[in-house]
This record gives C-alpha cells, sequence and structure tokens, in this order.
C-alpha cells in the first residue's frame, strides 16, 4: 500500500512578481505587513481569556512565598514550557520552585492522580501544568482535595467537561477570542509569564524586592524551540514567536542548552532556521522523553553553565541515536507486518485508516512511527504499543481532512467504555485502551474515518510553488528563501517542481541516498542535488530524464555554502 500523489500547482501567481511575492501570496499573503515580525505585531496577552486569573494567583503565591511545582509534559513543547516557567518565575523572585514531569513509561500523559501523589512528597502549595492538564479532571480535583492551587496552562482541545483549576489559560477554550489558536504550550506559559511580569510591575514589586525587571523576550528562543518541534501552525502570531527566538539564536543569545544542542547536531547557530530547530534540536531534546527521561532535557535547557550544557546535549544526542536504531527497526516490522496483512486480506486495501501493533514496539517510538507510516500510506494511522499489563498505548497521526481528536471523542461517544483516555489535536492525538478492545476499536475507526472522510483525501498532493527558471537556481535565491521564513506547519517552506536532465548521479552511505547533477531540460545553467531514502523503483539505472519536487537550499560545507536542491518527490504520472 503505497499512496499515489498528484502534482498540484497554484491556481493563480502574481504575473511579473518577484519571486517571495508570488510565494507569500500562495500562502494567503496578500499585504506585506503580514510578513512584518516585530512583537509589536503579538496579540495583546489580555486578549487570553484566564491570564489576568492566572497572573493574580501566581502574584499571590510570590507575595506570600508559596512552594510552586510545574507539572510538564515529557516531549519538546512540554521541556521548553517548563524551563520558560522556571526560568521566568525564578528571574521574578520566587524562591521555591521546582518542576516535575510524569516518566512516560510509569505514570503516561497528563496530571493524573497518581503524579498528583508524587507531587504531594513535595509539598507544593501551587501546582502549574504546561502543556497539559486540560484534560486531567480527576488529576486537578486529586491535588485540590489535598489542599493545592492548580493552574492550568495547556494548549490542547478541551473535551465536554473542564477539570476544576483555580485558574485556567488555553486559547481553545469555547468563548476564548484570542486570535491565535495554534499556540503551543511554550507559547501559553509565555503569554501567562508576560501578563504575571505585567501585573508585578504595576505593584512596584521589583522595586520593592530590589528585582532587575526580567525582559522575557530573552526567552524567545525557548518558545522558539517548543513551537517548531510541536509542529503547529505557523499563523502570524507564531511567526513572530519563531522569528524573534530564533534571532536571538542566530546572535548567540540563546541558552547554552540550545547552544549546545545546535553544536552537537552540526549546525551553524549564527545560520540557524526553523528546518534546523525542527529536525536536527527537537528530535534530540524528544529522544529524552521518548528513551529515558525528559529531566535530561529540562536540565539541558535550564542549566547556565556551558560545559554542563554539552554534557547533556551530548547524552541527549546518544540517545537519539539510540531512538532511530529502535525507530528503523520498528518501521521495517511494521512495513513486514503491513504488507502481510494486504495480501492475506485484499479487502484492507480498501480501508481508510490503519491500527498496527506488535507487542514488543516501543512505547516511545509510536508517535514517530505512525507518522512515517502515515507519509507512506496517506492514510490516518495509529501506531499501539503495550503499557502496563493489559493496556495498549496508541498514538496517533492523521492526514488533512480528518480531525484525529475529534475522530476518537466521536468513537468514545458512541462506543462508551471502548477508550480509556485520550487527547490532542486536529494533526497528532495519543489514547489508552484495554488490549482486548484493539480488534472493536480498529472497525470503529475505519468506521468512523469513512464516514468521516471524502475518498479524495486519501489521495496524496504535491503541493507544488511551480518551476524555478535558470536565473533562480543559484546561492542567491536559496539565501533568500531561508531568510523569507520561518517556514513550518501551515506556512510551508516552499516547494518547486522541474523536469531535469540527470548529468551524474553517484550512490551516498548505504546506496539508500543518491547525490546528483541536474540540468533543467529547457534550461543550461547545472546544479547540485541530493536525493534521500531513495525508493530504487523511482530511480532506475539509466534513467536520464526525471520530473522532481524538491527545495532549493543553501548547503554549508567545510565553511563554504553552494545552491543544493533537497529532492522531496519524484512526480511520477
Amino acid at each position: 500500500m503505497k499512496a499515489h500523489r498528484r502534482l498540484q500547482r497554484p491556481s493563480e501567481t502574481p504575473q511579473g512578481a518577484d519571486l517571495l511575492t508570488r510565494l507569500y501570496a500562495h500562502r494567503g499573503i496578500q499585504d506585506p505587513a503580514q510578513m512584518d515580525h516585530a512583537l509589536t505585531g503579538l496579540a495583546p496577552t489580555q486578549s487570553l481569556s484566564g491570564v489576568e486569573t492566572a497572573s493574580a494567583l501566581l502574584h499571590q503565591a510570590l507575595e506570600e512565598g508559596w512552594s510552586i511545582l510545574v507539572v510538564g509534559d515529557f516531549d519538546a513543547d512540554g521541556a521548553t514550557s517548563t524551563a520558560l516557567a522556571l526560568r521566568a518565575l525564578r528571574a521574578m523572585g520566587a524562591a521555591r520552585v521546582d518542576y516535575l514531569v510524569p516518566n512516560r513509561f510509569e505514570y503516561g500523559y497528563g496530571l493524573t492522580p497518581e503524579i498528583v501523589a508524587v507531587a504531594r512528597e513535595r509539598e507544593p502549595r501551587l501546582l502549574i501544568t504546561v502543556d497539559n492538564g486540560i484534560s486531567s479532571l480527576d488529576g486537578v480535583a486529586a491535588a485540590r482535595a489535598a489542599g493545592m492551587k492548580v493552574l492550568i496552562t495547556d494548549h490542547h482541545l478541551p473535551g465536554q467537561d473542564l477539570p476544576p483549576a483555580d485558574a485556567l489559560v488555553n486559547p481553545n477554550l469555547p468563548g476564548d477570542e484570542f486570535p491565535s489558536k495554534s499556540l503551543a504550550g511554550v507559547g501559553v506559559i509565555f503569554y501567562v509569564m508576560a501578563a504575571l511580569r505585567a501585573r508585578l510591575r504595576a505593584t512596584d514589586w521589583f522595586t520593592r524586592r530590589g528585582l532587575a525587571q526580567p525582559n522575557l523576550a530573552d526567552l524567545l528562543d525557548l518558545v522558539a524551540l517548543g513551537t517548531v518541534a510541536d509542529v503547529v501552525p505557523l499563523d502570524r502570531n507564531n511567526r513572530i514567536l519563531v522569528d524573534q527566538g530564533l534571532r536571538r539564536m542566530r546572535a548567540g543569545r540563546a541558552v547554552p542548552g540550545i547552544r549546545a544542542l545546535l553544536e552537537v547536531a552540526g549546525r551553524n547557530p549564527a545560520r540557524v532556521v526553523a528546518s534546523d530547530v525542527g529536525f536536527a534540536v527537537g528530535p534530540r531534546l524528544n529522544a529524552a522523553g521518548r528513551m529515558d527521561d525528559m529531566s535530561i532535557g529540562i536540565e539541558c535547557l535550564l542549566t547556565d553553565d556551558p560545559a554542563q550544557a554539552r554534557i547533556l546535549a551530548q547524552t541527549l544526542d546518544d540517545l537519539n541515536r539510540e531512538r532511530r536504531e529502535v525507530e528503523k527497526d520498528m518501521q521495517e516490522q511494521a512495513l513486514i507486518t503491513l504488507e502481510t496483512l494486504l495480501a492475506e486480506h485484499p479487502e484492507l486495501n480498501r480501508w481508510h485508516g490503519l491500527c498496527l501493533y506488535e507487542p514488543d514496539w516501543h512505547q516511545g517510538v509510536i508517535g514517530i512511527l505512525a507518522s512515517r507510516i502515515k507519509d507512506r500510506v496517506h492514510r490516518p494511522v495509529i501506531a499501539f504499543a503495550r503499557a502496563e499489563e493489559g493496556t495498549l498505548k496508541g498514538s496517533a497521526r492523521s492526514i488533512p481532512g480528518l480531525h484525529i481528536r475529534d475522530t476518537l471523542e466521536a468513537i468514545a461517544t458512541r462506543h462508551p467504555g471502548l477508550i480509556g483516555r485520550f487527547g490532542g489535536h486536529a494533526m497528532a492525538a495519543g489514547l489508552s485502551l484495554p488490549e482486548d478492545h484493539l480488534k472493536p476499536f480498529r472497525e470503529a475507526f475505519e468506521d468512523t474515518v469513512r464516514e468521516t472522510m471524502d475518498p479524495r483525501d486519501l489521495e496524496g498532493v504535491i503541493h507544488s510553488d511551480g518551476p524555478l527558471f535558470d536565473h533562480e537556481l543559484n546561492l542567491e535565491t536559496a539565501e533568500r528563501l531561508r531568510a523569507a521564513g520561518p517556514w513550518g506547519q501551515g506556512f510551508p517552506e516552499p516547494l518547486f517542481d522541474g523536469v531535469f536532465h540527470i548529468r551524474e548521479r553517484r550512490p551516498l552511505g548505504d546506496g539508500r541516498h543518491l547525490r546528483l547533477t541536474l540540468q533543467p531540460v529547457d534550461g543550461s545553467v547545472r546544479v547540485n542535488a541530493v536525493a534521500f531514502n531513495i525508493d530504487p523503483e523511482e530511480w532506475p539505472e539509466g534513467q536520464e530524464q526525471v520530473h522532481l519536487a524538491y527545495r532549493l537550499d543553501a548547503n554549508e560545507f567545510r565553511g563554504a555554502c553552494t545552491a543544493q536542491l533537497v529532492v522531496e518527490h519524484v512526480v511520477t504520472g
């Protein structure tokens, strides 16, 4: 089962327009002011509902010297949210603030009653959740019953019932008028800290305590990392947050942990762009939560000692190498399982959604596995791994046309008791269920997906910005494109297509990659290109001409930069 992908170019392109003008128009940007990434363009803090209640609660905690415990999530968004909360609170005078991140393998996700029991041992007066909590009804109730105050900061979609917290901040709450519904968890806590600083400033807190007023913009490197790594849509508000954070990284003003992670990933901090953060830094940070304990990643982001940051970054790099090996084995196993199932049950080719499970799969890697299989078959995919005895944990990844969290909610409504817990976004979600519920869940998932999706949604689309011309296939254009972002989810990096003569080709590494020299069929310029993880059927020996969808990038090697095409797809049909 491999998805057919058709090429789609923009229906309208401004005639004679500059390349960037064309690209922005393809993404719905007509007003150049929308690409102004000054901090003054951010949505006002007070427009986020609940933020004033939250800041008042935090103000009381600081005035009265409460013990504060931040409860984070075990991914990059959760790690950056936790680090930002601690750095900001300490800078604003909190003397007793610490963090707790549930171990994925022991406690699962969110503020569960079990995590509250662990938290009680530290005797906090206030619990703050970051990047979680909106679905933690039982956990919040347990914390309140134990005498703790609870502040929930989250960005995941809420269910029908909200937790009984003392304060709750989430741009996706019903009736919230905040214009950016795509804030990551780290963006939400950044806004909460901004509201707290404004309240403290208004009460002359910093003068009374002899504290320097912190510049929270200095924490935007953390916001940029968490936002990009969580793959939330880059609407204008998020583009401002990410762009400003990247500027600080390039200026050498990032926290030592981010600088160290860029170093072990082989990225030049002075040239860092969103894709470097998303594909190099984010996975290394995420590896801690997937393979071990996210506190390693959080400590990397909290330390101000460059030497300690390098040690922790190297540990994260080692964990990421381990994660890649585990993922590779799981992916090969998943594809074999899928092909076997299709051979034995040809009717599965007609299934709209896939649920995959092997008893020995690593639960820390099933999210990546689901994403890889989803990309291959262009179907919504849920990969399951065994958790505690008799229970499965699933990680779901979707495609345009299916809101995966709403799909799980529809199944839970129609089939009470079938699913244990679930939560997430439109494109990614998590769930748990009893192992003996897998078969009926798989059938319910297929039924719900089938009635929700248009069959045309199952046909992959390569969204191209059209061709580049001879005079644009150069380093100058590549550098303009790098500087024109930040590109990312919902604001995709430019993808072009064209037909090329293959002038030279040679294998790279173990033969799964190709180094190429290409020449447009209607041009004279020659340009280097690289194709990763090739399908040999798409690259037969002796092939002289190929239609490619590609990105134009600046390849830096031994201090020299050259233009390079990065092949994303071979276009067929």
